[in-house]
């Protein structure tokens, strides 16, 4: 018989449940397009639906390494998300506000 999670995290010691929920965090932290759906418990067809188009296009699009930004906001945005571009520097990070990130003129 399968042990739940919760019991096998119980008798982890403090420092390997550090450990797990640090590697737990990174991984919740970077997630391709077809993971994050997924965890949003959605399908590719109940997104297509919301987007107007055929599943089809939401299994390319979650293929893709390249798109464009409106394409990527309005997928986010389906999965009840907001985009932000971040740029990361030695220095510290700044938010691209040049993109007109606001809804989309359906």
């Amino acid at each position: 018989m399968a042990k739940s999670f919760k019991t096998l995290e119980r008798k982890m010691s403090p420092g390997a449940r550090a450990r797990s929920e640090e590697k737990a965090r990174k991984l919740r932290a970077e997630m391709p397009l077809n993971e994050i759906r997924a965890a949003r418990e959605l399908t590719q067809e109940h997104l297509a639906k919301l987007l107007r188009v055929k599943q089809a296009s939401i299994s390319k699009l979650e293929r893709r390494a390249d798109m464009y930004i409106s394409t990527l906001r309005d997928f986010v945005k389906a999965m009840g998300g907001e985009l932000e571009i971040t740029a990361r520097f030695p220095e510290g990070e700044v938010r691209i506000s040049q993109f007109n990130l606001g809804p989309t003129s359906d």
